[in-house]
């Protein structure tokens, strides 16, 4: 039994999978964060596929979720108090509404399922906090149960070219809405080997702690989104096919190849016509920066931290350093053309709590937008660096 405590506390069932920040982690603190673009040419091919898929189709209320969950980070472990709110109601609507009858029942719930979002209840246990490493891949959830063998298996995809960890239960139907399942094998199944590797785990001997079910709460009639609770009380989010921001922001996630699944994305959207420095606050969370000056240049040239944008002309960036302190630089900007626009930043200081210092700091730079909606954006900037923005302050639905 010690054996298989010991075991246990390195896999879980689908609720207990531990989340850690999805996204590159942002440049917020000194020294000033490297974040290169770790491009693979390797991944262009395929990444050209996915960015290319067919556009899904969702309902108004579907859409408020799908809407709600873009910017998340950590597939909900990053989530501020409003994007948790968000999700909360749009999950709520949902699941008020009929969707898919008996959903057990339905051939729509077969397939490869990617996990998009899931809460973590205060009854998490130990398992939960211990499954480390999981964030920076994609996890998955497959669901077969008209066949001979039902399953429901639990996938960490590592990444194309090195494969993934499968986790499988046997599985049954109780109802219309609840699958009990019970686990019993799990594997690597990895590229450069011809043969799956076992991944020990005694799973006669955890007796209860390998059984579980999930009750489908939610599942489109489009096939593509499904929400579900586990037996710990966690809510999940899945969808089939994910729209280009999605796949945009997974990517980022894995920090392999995004060079060229923004290079693909904004040739999706290149046909947007004039764009403009949208209001509010934008947090970055990539950028093709490779090379390293003093962490106050990078700061004042919106190398690292925050960008926030005001209606009157004004924007500011910050910077959270050591000890509480901030560094904040402020300026104007001025649009010069459809997609450009021109950066004076002339007014820097390090601020802690309501008193500030001020640093004899200026810079100026021309500011190309590359895309642009209410919740990501992509820029070229000072030197011609890369970023993309994810919008923090909330954005109003229509």
């Amino acid at each position: 039994m010690a054996a298989a405590a010991a075991n246990l506390t390195h896999l879980r069932s689908f609720h207990y999978w531990r989340q850690k920040p999805t996204f590159s982690p942002s440049p917020t603190t000194l020294p000033f964060y490297r974040n290169s673009s770790a491009s693979s040419a390797g991944r262009t091919k395929s990444l050209t596929k996915v960015l290319t898929q067919e556009e899904v189709s969702f309902t108004e209320q579907e859409n408020s979720l799908v809407e709600a969950l873009i910017g998340i980070q950590g597939r909900g472990r990053s989530a501020s108090p409003q994007q948790l709110t968000d999700v909360q109601n749009a999950v709520n609507v949902l699941e008020g509404l009929q969707g898919v009858p008996d959903p057990t029942s339905s051939s729509l719930i077969e397939g490869r399922w990617q996990l998009m979002f899931t809460t973590r209840p205060g009854t998490a246990s130990p398992i939960q906090r211990t499954f480390v490493g999981v964030d920076f891949f994609s996890v998955f959830q497959e669901v077969y149960l008209r066949t001979s063998d039902p399953r429901v298996s639990n996938i960490v995809k590592f990444s194309d070219a090195v494969g993934e960890l499968k986790v499988e239960a046997a599985a049954s139907i109780k109802d219309g809405k609840r699958i009990l399942f019970r686990f019993d094998k799990a594997a690597f199944s990895l590229k450069f080997l011809p043969f799956k590797v076992p991944y020990p785990v005694p799973f006669r001997l955890l007796g209860d702690e390998a059984k579980g079910w999930l009750d489908t709460t939610y599942l489109s009639e489009s096939g593509n989104l499904r929400i579900s609770r586990g037996n710990k009380g966690t809510t999940f989010v899945l969808q089939k096919k994910t729209g280009p921001r999605q796949r945009l922001l997974s990517t980022i996630s894995t920090g392999t190849g995004v060079k060229e699944a923004i290079d693909e994305f904004i040739s999706l959207n290149q046909n947007m016509g004039d764009l403009e420095l949208q209001d509010g606050e934008w947090e970055m969370i990539w950028s093709s920066q490779e090379e390293t000056d003093s962490w106050l240049e990078n700061a004042a040239n919106g190398l690292m931290g925050k960008q926030i944008v005001k209606k009157d002309g004004q924007i500011k960036f910050v910077v959270d350093t050591i000890l509480g302190l901030k560094f904040s630089i402020t300026g104007t900007f001025v649009k010069t053309g459809g997609r450009t626009y021109d950066l004076t930043m002339d007014d820097a200081a390090i601020i802690g709590g309501q008193f500030g210092y001020p640093v004899e700091l200026a810079s100026k730079f021309e500011l190309e937008i590359l895309y642009s909606d209410d919740r990501i954006r992509i820029t070229r900037g000072y030197r011609k660096i890369v970023f993309v923005y994810l919008r923090t302050d909330g954005v109003e639905q229509n």
